[in-house]
Parts: C-alpha cells; structure tokens; sequence
C-alpha cells in the first residue's frame, strides 16, 4: 500500500513543482471553501473519534488538541486563505552573478517534492501541511495519529475533491489511515519516494525517526518552555504574561512548563503568582524554597518532582523554581529545555541582552508570552512544525522552510579552461 501512495505521491510532486502561484493559490481558494461547504462530515467524523478517546481514557489535554468545533474549522479554512496572500518563495532567486569563466550562475528555490509527516491528536495539522505543501509545490503523506483517524480522512477526502477538479492528481495529498504502527516504521524507510520527514508528537516518536529513518528528519514540537522573572520585573506585568502563557491554550508545546523567579523579588512576587494561579485554576509544583513561600496561598500547591522539570505538562500544571541569579537560570534552561520558546521578564537590558545572546533555543523572548511561537502569529502563515534543531529550518516551519534550492548555470558555449 504505501509503494503505492509514493509512488502516487512522487508522480504529483512533479506536476506540482510546475505550477505557477495563480494555479496554486487556486487551489488553496477552493480547498478552503469546500472545508467550510462540506464541514458537516469533517465535524462528524471528528465527533465519533472524540466518542472512541473518551472511552479509551484519553486526558482533557489529547482531548482538546483531537477536537474540532464549527468555530475552529472555518479558523483552519481561513489560514488556507492566508496562505493564498503569502508570496510563494518557489523560483525566487536568492543570490548568483557573472563568475571570471563566463559563467552566469543563480541559485534558485525549488520544492523539496515529497514530505512525510506523522502526527498525533492534532487534525488541524492535516489541513496545516496540505496548505503550506501544495503552495510550495510539494506532495504531502501524512500519517496522523489512531486517536483522529475519522477526521483526517474525511479532512483529506475534502482536500482530494478540490485537487481533482481543479486538474491535479489525488496523490498529492494522501493520509495512511490504518492505525498498524508498522506502518510507521515502513514510512520511516520510503526515502525513494519522500525527500523530508517531520514528526509531531512526544520524545518517543522523535526518538524513533532519528534512530530508524533513512530519510532527513527535522524533529521539534516538544516544548519544555521557560519564563524567568527577574528581580527587576514588574509584577502585574509579569502576571499577564505568566497567564497569557500558561492558560491560552495549555495543551500547544509553546505553552510555559516551568517558572524561573530570582531570589530577590520572590517574596514579593510568590503570593501574588499564588493568587493570580488560583483564579486561572492552575496547580503549582514549586520546589523547596517556592514552596515556603506559596504555601498557606490560594493556589493549589505541590512539592515538584525532579523529573517534572524535564517533561511537558500540557494541562493546567506549572513547575516554580527559586533561582539565585540569572546564571542559575540560565543553567537550569541548559539542563532542561527543549529548545523551543523560553522568555525572560525584565526591566534590565543588561539581563535582557544576556538571556538572548545565552539561550540556545529557537525562539527566544523579552516581555512576551512564549505562546508567539507559531508560524502565524510570525506572519509565515499557518506552519508545519516548529523545529529546535538547526538544519536546515528552526523555530516555525513556513513556506521557506519547504523548499531547497539548486544552482543554475547559464553560459554561451562556455567550457572549463
């Protein structure tokens, strides 16, 4: 089955990587509305894979990352219109010039041709790749996870419907359905046919793609996110921030994990956090010397674990440590981030300039919210991943990130002396 879909999925890619922006915006407009006209099965399909996790025990986090609304439909079709207003990057010339030889030589973006995506409980995600792959030139597999398998096919019906009146192959977007792992694991080894892997779920299945792929894999998406409170942070500022970041929509990686507050303000700033953390409904799990000063407080409190430092919570949890000073902090980010979103809250552009130039992840903030990190609140459209590596794309994955480039040279007869 899946010889079939690569071989289906590297047939399209060819036909895709020549058509102009006006064709693929084209067909962008048309998947849009038909995700709209026909989001009465995409709900339904949806509802009974909500049905079937509930029964399977899944938590309110996988819940609400699985659920579809009437709301958040026409949301995901309006981003595929946003990615209509993009400029396409394919054929843009990024540099070049008359070399001594006589030679003219550019180096031009192209389409990487197949990518693979796996995915877990996140149907939004289906719609998200499709969008950004077609209007790059690229054909997409996407294997989502068992838990929204409904919804994906119905998803991709939809999609297929569009590129099909619109003259294209059905096989430039195609989903797996079947919910056999082992055909994970055959998808890992299809680099005849896929040019680019991207996961998009827990350690676990990032682990398993780096290990098992024969293909190039970019990995991201799990975030370990950070907020340092300095001792020059302002408090009420501080606590718009925190909540903003940990309460928007807990169950996204770009959501803050673990709290860093300087010594010298936590005092002050602990029972004003426990207060404001009451009224979010968020459970504290604050360590030694956090917990002294949060404890009597209106937020509900726990001892933290040392391993909960490494993971994501993805709920209404919220790690809080005591740090000495910005060196601590900074250590402690080395040791446990992920390298997604982590964001300092000052007042000292000292301390500011340090933390951007001394963390290493793919997105670092100053006075914001770690919940910027998505490829459309960075004005690329709706992404298909944000990567914490650094080859060959970090942070959210655009448009950019989906194609490659090949060198052009244009001579007159002209040989190698």
């Amino acid at each position: 089955m899946l010889e079939q879909m690569g071989a289906a999925a590297k047939a399209a890619s060819y036909k895709l990587a020549l058509l102009s922006s006006r064709e693929k915006n084209s067909v962008l407009e048309k998947i849009a509305d038909y995700l709209e006209a026909q989001s009465q099965e995409i709900l339904l399909a949806n509802e009974q894979d909500l049905l079937e996790a509930r029964r399977n025990g899944l938590s309110e986090a996988m819940l609400d990352r699985l659920a579809l609304t009437p709301a958040r439909l026409k949301g995901i079709a309006d981003d595929v219109r946003q990615v209509c207003n993009l400029a396409d990057p394919v054929g843009q010339v990024i540099d070049g010039g008359l070399l001594d030889s006589g030679l003219r030589l550019e180096r031009r973006r192209v389409p990487l041709g197949v990518i693979g995506v796996i995915y877990e409980a996140r149907p939004n995600v289906t719609v998200d790749v499709a969008s950004l792959c077609l209007k790059t030139g690229n054909a997409a597999i996407l294997r989502g996870g068992k838990e929204t398998w409904r919804t994906n096919a119905a998803t991709v019906k939809v999609i297929q419907q569009a590129l099909e009146e619109c003259g294209l192959p059905a096989g430039a977007v195609q989903a797996i359905e079947s919910p056999d792992r082992a055909l994970v694991n055959e998808m890992l080894r299809m680099d005849k046919y896929i040019d680019m892997l991207i996961p998009r779920g827990g350690a676990g299945l990032h682990k398993l793609c780096r290990e098992q792929s024969t293909i190039p894999v970019i990995t991201g998406g799990i975030g370990v996110c950070h907020i340092v409170v300095d001792d020059s942070a302002e408090i009420e500022p501080a606590l718009k921030i925190i909540v903003n970041a940990k309460t928007q929509r807990p169950s996204t990686c770009n959501t803050v994990e673990t709290l860093l507050v300087h010594q010298g303000i936590a005092s002050a700033f602990l029972p004003a956090l426990s207060k404001q953390m009451a009224e979010s409904g968020v459970t504290l799990h604050a360590d030694a010397s956090a917990l002294a000063l949060l404890q009597g407080g209106p937020a509900s409190v726990v001892p933290v674990k040392v391993e909960q430092y490494d993971d994501e919570f993805l709920s209404l949890d919220l790690n809080v440590k005591v740090i000495a000073d910005l060196d601590d902090a900074i250590a402690h980010i080395r040791e446990h981030g992920t390298q997604h979103s982590d964001a300092i809250l000052t007042r000292t552009l000292r301390n500011a300039d340090r933390f951007v130039n001394e963390v290493d992840s793919s997105a670092v903030y100053v006075n914001a919210s770690t919940r910027f990190t998505d490829g459309a609140q960075f004005g690329l459209g709706a992404e298909v991943a944000v990567s914490t590596q650094k080859l060959h794309a970090r942070g959210p994955m655009g448009l950019e990130a989906l194609t490659t480039y090949k060198w052009i040279g244009f001579g007159d007869d002209t040989i190698r002396a």
